[in-house]
């Protein structure tokens, strides 16, 4: 039968949930047993797809063209497993669907209520498909006491009943803070953040203990004792300064060892963690620098990034040479700082983004690179901007933009028709439906066999995710034709050009879609290792895979 591990947080958001999720599912996939994981968010959105990135982070896609939390891509990345639209889950969705069975009586006439009717959907999200695999992990998100997480405590405790005592576990992930004034590590908020959870019917089986400094013996046997656990499911979780090494410092903690024990699991003593020690022993031989210029107007919030910054890391470890990232914002790039800002850079990236703020800023970012022969990554918005700065500046189109930002504009990139009709967009004024209308998830693509990243890839045809709206307009195709931008990559029904690169450069690539979802640190993606490659080396290169 498979096993259910619930795993929750307390006392502050942010503490690493999902990395904590992701660590032990990868623990128990190096021990032979098939895995999944599940997100379950508590807000009231439909999906994060309209959520701001200062508020929620990026938004990462799934192959099947779900936008989830960021978490999920911490699954993916950990595990190698592609997540599906059936791994998500909001509140927005629950209600959604309770709504539409209420209207068309599904509940017989009945009240309807939180409890059964909103536990119910819950559990049977979290139970679909759960007989395909060994493991079933599913974190809560938010915070335990959250009101609006509460039916989902209830639902995870009622499975607890369902499902009897050896198919589920409970991982409580708390904070132990250290003061520094003080110099102590208190326990207190994980005292009040269990007995909140034990107050609502969950008793945790292992508690987490996120902490700055080592928790000392003594402080694990004091937080078993008022949690009600033995000292050996205190596990200690102390800030490491890569995330890649925590599926083995989980290990040495033994939290595998303990999961298996508590559910009548066999435990391995040749567990194979050799991909994470190999990425651990390269994290260590890691040397030298190259500097990277991420030119974007999400600073403030690094988790607007996630996937990026993760791409650029799983670069640094593949080619043992420190990856700095300096982030640059959109609002303090000028024609005349420019040169000062890049004075130093090796590399310049403009990811992708929404809205018009920093457009131009962007565009002067990507003609300098241009210019001065900078290895250059242009993705999603930064590929269509590269295109727009080439036809302004070297084609001559003075007015060339998108009609995303600029409706009075020669349009090289603007909405395919179809798009328009089914989304209500073609009146820019009327109330059109936002939410899930981008062109989202896995599309193949066709590269160019004479071009830089058919060689990057090794391969004619790849499969990317896409998130984004404005496609570039085929009926300007001609004008390129010829020019020193050449569109390398095309649809398979060649309606949408995929990627652009300049010929005259030592490395200058734009893609309408997003490798960073894709990108692993045991399998890092070609398009970050040829492009970190070029900033070390200063030229052109071709990534043969090892």
């Amino acid at each position: 039968m498979t096993k259910f591990i619930f795993i929750t947080g307390g006392v502050v958001s942010s503490l690493g949930k999902g990395i904590s999720t992701s660590s032990i599912a990868a623990l128990l996939q190096a021990h032979g047993y098939k895995i999944r994981i599940k997100k379950l968010d508590p807000y009231l959105n439909i999906d994060p797809g309209t959520m701001s990135p200062f508020q929620h982070g990026e938004v990462f896609v799934t192959d099947d063209g779900a936008e989830t939390d960021l978490d999920i891509g911490h699954y993916e990345r950990f595990t190698g497993i592609s997540a599906l639209k059936s791994d998500s889950i909001t509140s927005g969705k629950i209600y959604s669907k309770l709504l539409l069975k209420e209207r068309s009586g599904d509940y017989l006439g009945g009240t309807v209520q939180v409890i059964p009717h909103v536990t119910n959907l819950i559990k049977e999200f979290i139970l679909k498909e759960s007989e395909l695999v060994d493991f079933l992990l599913c974190e809560i998100g938010g915070t335990v006491g959250d009101i609006e997480g509460l039916p989902y405590f209830e639902a995870i405790r009622q499975l607890g009943y369902d499902l009897g005592k050896d198919n589920v576990i409970y991982i409580h992930l708390t904070l132990i803070p250290y003061l520094k004034h003080a110099s102590e590590l208190k326990t207190k908020p994980t005292q009040h953040s269990v007995k909140e959870l034990r107050s609502i019917g969950i008793q945790p089986d292992i508690i987490l203990c996120r902490s700055e400094k080592k928790i000392p013996d003594n402080e694990r046997k004091k937080i078993g004792l008022f949690c009600n656990l033995k000292e050996e499911n205190v596990i200690p979780s102390q800030d490491l300064d890569c995330i890649y090494r925590i599926p083995l410092s989980y290990h040495h903690e033994g939290i595998d060892k303990q999961i298996l024990e508590i559910m009548n699991m066999p435990y391995k003593d040749g567990v194979n963690l050799s991909k994470w020690q190999e990425i651990d022993k390269n994290n260590k031989l890691i040397k030298g620098k190259v500097r990277i210029a991420i030119v974007g107007k999400y600073h403030s919030y690094k988790d607007s990034y996630k996937s990026l910054i993760e791409a650029f890391k799983h670069a640094e470890i593949y080619h043992k040479h420190k990856v700095e990232l300096i982030w640059i914002e959109t609002s303090n790039l000028t024609q005349d700082n420019i040169a000062d800002k890049f004075e130093q850079i090796d590399g310049i990236v403009i990811p992708g983004g929404f809205g018009k703020r920093g457009v131009e800023q962007k565009i002067l970012a990507i003609k300098y690179a241009r210019i001065h022969k900078i290895p250059f990554f242009g993705i999603c918005l930064g590929m269509q901007l590269s295109v727009i700065e080439f036809a302004r500046n070297v084609l001559n189109i003075t007015d060339a933009h998108s009609s995303e930002f600029n409706l009075n504009c020669t349009p090289i990139f603007d909405l395919m028709s179809n798009q328009k009709k089914e989304n209500n967009l073609e009146n820019k004024s009327s109330k059109a439906n936002i939410g899930g209308t981008l062109r989202l998830g896995k599309y193949t693509c066709i590269l160019a066999k004479e071009s830089n990243i058919y060689k990057i890839y090794d391969s004619e045809k790849i499969e990317e995710r896409h998130r984004h709206r404005y496609e570039f307009n085929v009926k300007f195709k001609e004008i390129f034709i010829n020019s020193g931008l050449a569109l390398s990559g095309m649809s398979i029904d060649k309606k949408y050009v995929e990627t652009i690169e300049v010929k005259d450069h030592p490395w200058f690539i734009g893609v309408q879609y997003h490798p960073e979802y894709k990108s692993k640190p045991f399998s890092p993606h070609p398009l970050f290792i040829s492009f970190i490659y070029s900033a070390i080396n200063g030229q052109k290169v071709n990534y043969v895979k090892s």
